[in-house]
């Protein structure tokens, strides 16, 4: 999420130097999301930086910001993990950070899920609001059935180019490594209708427990089958799962024991490509990869 961009646009002469953001910097980048109350762990900092790029801000060899980014492709990109210390806001710092990384990702579509804070200063860049994301959390109130379905099986490495045609029909985006990496370090299902994949779905390791997602399918219906059989797997433990309010999955969650606990809008620089269907995204990997 990009809750902690709220800056200044006037930034100010000092010793701050902005730097490709680098393993080294890892350390420095957790200590800032604690600070923020994030719940990323080092793991998850060091995933996302070997998946995409960034920059960081630097005082005194101190890591006082963070924004990464995430090509998919040529035209495409997702946008995240933009911090900047409590010490330092107000000075212009985000609206630095933002700046690099738009010529970075350039021309590319950038796509990233804001709270009210941080919107002013993606406005002024351009980007315009398409949608609402809500973060749903917490352990199930009760252990879902460990047999899967007759339809659903475990994810196969044979799977992947199933995988990434229907990850694109849901986003209009080719994210093959990023899947690619998501389905080595995570327990996938597939949903099978007449002997084709029409959904996936994909949890791992992250914050504070597990994530569920990304989970793509046809319907509703399909798409909470796969996320019960992820659950099944997990048993109760603390889950997250972040779902678009387009997906009608939130009464749901809420009856399962994952109440909403917090929710950002998805904002866009550049023409969104639609979804070419029927497959659509129903949970994403996290707020930051979309």
């Amino acid at each position: 999420m990009t809750n902690a961009a709220h800056q200044a646009e006037d930034p100010v002469n000092d010793d701050v130097v902005l730097l490709p953001f680098a393993r080294s910097h890892l350390e420095g980048a957790l200590k800032l999301s604690q600070e923020m109350s994030w719940p990323y762990r080092f793991e998850d900092w060091d995933f996302a930086l070997q998946l995409g790029h960034g920059f960081v801000l630097q005082s005194a060899f101190v890591v006082i910001g963070t924004a990464c980014w995430w090509p998919y492709g040529e035209t495409h990109a997702s946008a995240g993990m933009i911090i900047v210390s409590k010490a330092a806001q107000g000075r212009g710092y985000g609206a630095r950070l933002m700046d690099a990384l738009l010529a970075a990702a350039r021309p590319r579509i950038v796509t990233l899920n804001s709270t009210a804070e941080g919107m002013a200063l993606y406005r002024r860049r351009g980007f315009v609001p398409i949608g609402v994301i809500h973060q749903h959390q917490g352990i199930p109130r009760e252990r879902h059935e460990a047999q899967l379905p007759c339809f659903v099986r475990a994810m196969a490495p044979s799977d992947f180019e199933a995988i990434v045609s229907l990850d694109q029909e849901a986003t209009g985006w080719t994210r093959r490594e990023m899947l690619n990496r998501l389905m080595g370090v995570g327990d996938g299902y597939v949903l099978m209708r007449d002997g084709i994949p029409r959904g996936y779905a994909i949890s791992r390791l992250f914050g504070r427990g597990h994530v569920i997602g990304p989970v793509v399918a046809r319907s509703r219906t399909d798409a909470r089958t796969l996320i019960e059989a992820a659950l099944a797997r997990l048993g109760r433990v603390f889950v997250r799962i972040d779902i678009s309010t387009a997906a009608q999955l939130g009464d749901w969650l809420e009856g399962i024991g994952l109440p909403k606990v917090g929710d950002a809008t998805t904002m866009v620089l550049g023409t969104q490509m639609p979804s070419s269907g029927p497959a659509r995204m129903f949970a994403l990997a996290n707020q930051s990869f979309g």
